[in-house]
């Protein structure tokens, strides 16, 4: 790794005005600007190329036992540095990444008792602004409780926002991100992460969290005490429990985690950035070598209720087999009871060999997982569970219904990851909280739902092509999504219908384009054996990967169409999604490298307009100074692999 780390007094503009110390810093290209006051209260403001973003918002905190902390305070001391090393990640999208930014501490203190410290962190990169909080050790033992974080979101103007309302802390965080101008949000509303705003037409802001650790999720709610504009933050408390209650208890020293404002003159600039994963801390497994991302089949979604029969997981082993996919998933009741007294994720159901199963599975080169219901990780010794699932081969585990982010949650999902990689296991939660960039220190935390995923087509009209090209905006600008995608039963509007088989809305090669365009390292294919035999793109999905070596967003618009370049190796794939209107876009190729490339594609034709699982196969060579057409039926999509001709 190439890492340097500069000191420097260029970086930060510092000013003395009516008491006030005033600090400016910039982003290492100098596009972004945070400019922070201390005085009677933290201000802090952000503008992108001259365009004012955030007006002045402040920074504190309320306490059960003490007064609130964010006013009155002189700054004891100030250092400004700057980062700009290269790494490489387990969970790829790029090859490597570069984590560049100049950086500004102050170190402040209230002028009244309690004269409690506390030092303001903000980082400047090119794609964002990022700020946090430390108390650092002071008064012992003390035991300090936060009922609520005061960061405000002051915006300079009403916006277009792309907003997710829960509409309460205790969620799976799968509901739609709706269009809506930000004065629209009401105080009913809990706004989840992350809120992707278009400020003009070349300035586009996404507010995320990064590096949540021992603390609370943090949400946005409307100030009352500002203009309309103002969101602020508001941590999840415990199930059960009030707003105004208890919602972070810690000793010093302790941080909160990084409060993100990604910027980008474009929305694809937002989808390639990795500001989140920078802000975390590196791999702490020594040798991740056993972390492998990959496809799976999985033995679920395809029906009304569970099969849990000994020849349907036979089944599915020999779909990943035929596949080339390293993993299948063996989901709920393969113990039997859940989230039951009785329940034992030790013990296999009565109907399953499980000896038999994974001596399959090993003899057709496929590896399996295990759900399980997150109340059963506690009943009984979960690193006895853990020695046990590696003793067999099992490659991963899913769990599944937290639908919370409180602290404690917080802490379970960490203490269970952590356990986790011990045995060599790797983790995909569901009913789960959005990524906050911790698969960077623990890339065996492959991927989590927090999405509104395929399984709502078979009880709903949700997913909508809309709502599937509003996702890589907003919900995946946190991290990789368990979308699972792969629904071959493809429907248009007018024959769509809920219920088993289950169908999914939009076109066959709009569900190719899905595992182009959606991260997850550990991609969950969803349907039934049957459904893919003989079906045209099936092929495609042999080709295509779980993780890449380069990503680039070649044109897109939030809710309306997006177009990836993903490289994998010496080969590019390409993949386009469009909403409820037919659409035609061109490409150029330039993403390709010199030489000859043979090009196969799948695309919508004229018959999909009937018939949603109609795709043309087209293959021709092509090099990097030649342009794509794509043309899309409304709900469609278009794939492309890229090889080079020897």
């Amino acid at each position: 790794m190439c890492r340097t780390i500069l000191f420097s007094v260029l970086i930060v503009s510092l000013t003395l005005v009516a008491g006030a110390m005033n600090y400016e810093l910039k982003s290492p290209d100098g596009s972004i600007v945070v400019n922070v006051s201390v005085d009677n209260e933290i201000n802090y403001t952000i503008s992108f190329n001259g365009e004012k973003i955030i007006s002045p918002s402040t920074l504190g905190f309320t306490f059960k036992q003490a007064p609130p902390i964010g006013n009155k305070l002189e700054v004891l001391s100030f250092k400004e540095y700057s980062t700009d090393e290269t790494w490489t990640p387990v969970l790829k999208r790029f090859d490597r990444i570069r984590n560049n930014y100049k950086a500004l501490r102050i170190e402040t203190q209230e002028t009244k008792f309690p004269q409690r410290k506390m030092t303001l962190e903000f980082r400047a990169f090119n794609d964002g602004i990022a700020f946090r909080t430390e108390f650092p050790e002071q008064f012992g033992e003390r035991e300090n409780v936060i009922t609520n974080e005061l960061t405000q979101f002051n915006f300079s103007g009403d916006f277009t926002c792309w907003a997710v309302n829960y509409g309460s802390y205790t969620t799976s965080q799968e509901v739609e991100f709706f269009e809506r101008k930000i004065a629209d949000i009401t105080s009913e509303m809990v706004i989840g992460l992350p809120m992707t705003v278009k400020v003009t037409d070349e300035c586009y802001v996404a507010i995320t969290e990064a590096a949540l650790v021992d603390y609370a999720g943090m949400y946005l709610k409307t100030d009352t005490r500002s203009n309309g504009l103002t969101l602020r933050s508001a941590l999840a408390p415990a199930k059960g429990q009030a707003e105004n209650s208890d919602k972070v208890v810690f000793k010093t020293p302790h941080k909160t985690p990084w409060r993100v404002i990604m910027i980008g003159d474009a929305p694809g600039k937002l989808v390639e950035s990795e500001i989140v994963q920078n802000l975390n801390e590196p791999c702490a497994i020594e040798d991740p070598s056993w972390i492998k991302p990959g496809i799976s089949a999985w033995d679920h979604w395809w029906s009304g209720e569970v099969k849990m029969e000994q020849s349907v997981i036979l089944e599915y082993i020999d779909l990943a087999a035929s596949m080339g996919w390293p993993y299948m998933l063996i989901d709920w009741q393969w113990y039997g009871e859940f989230n039951t007294e009785k329940a034992d994720i030790k013990t296999v159901a009565p109907q399953l060999n499980m000896p038999e199963i994974l001596d399959y599975a090993k003899s057709k080169n496929v590896k399996c997982w295990l759900w399980m219901y997150n109340t059963d990780v506690d009943r009984f010794d979960f690193e006895e569970a853990c020695a046990l699932y590696e003793k067999w081969g099992i490659a991963g585990i899913k769990i599944d219904f937290m639908d919370s982010d409180a602290q404690a949650m917080v802490n379970w999902y960490h203490r269970v990851v952590k356990t986790a990689a011990k045995y060599h296991l790797m983790v995909d939660f569901h009913g789960a909280y959005k990524p906050t960039g911790w698969r960077r220190t623990y890339p065996n935390l492959m991927t989590r739902e927090g999405v509104m995923g395929n399984e709502y087509n078979k009880w709903s009209l949700r997913v909508t092509p809309e709502h599937m090209c509003t996702l890589p905006f907003t919900r995946m600008l946190a991290g990789p999504m368990d979308f699972t995608p792969g629904g071959f039963l493809n429907r248009n509007p007018d024959k769509f219908l809920n219920g088993t088989p289950a169908n999914v809305l939009g076109t066959r090669c709009n569900t190719l384009a899905q595992f182009v365009i959606y991260d997850s390292p550990y991609t969950v294919a969803c349907d039934h054996p049957d459904n893919y035999k003989g079906e045209v793109g099936v092929e495609f999905l042999q080709k295509v990967q779980a993780v890449w070596d380069d990503t680039k967003v070649l044109n897109g618009a939030i809710s309306e169409y997006i177009t990836m370049a993903r490289r994998s190796g010496k080969n590019w794939f390409v993949g386009a999604m469009t909403n409820s209107e037919a659409r035609e876009l061109e490409i150029t190729l330039d993403f390709l490298p010199e030489g000859e490339f043979k090009m196969t594609s799948f695309s919508d034709n004229k018959k999909t307009k009937q018939d949603a699982e109609s795709a043309e196969k087209a293959e021709r060579r092509v090099g990097k100074d030649d342009s794509v057409k794509i043309k899309m039926q409304a709900g469609g999509g278009f794939v492309a692999v890229f090889e080079p001709v020897e």
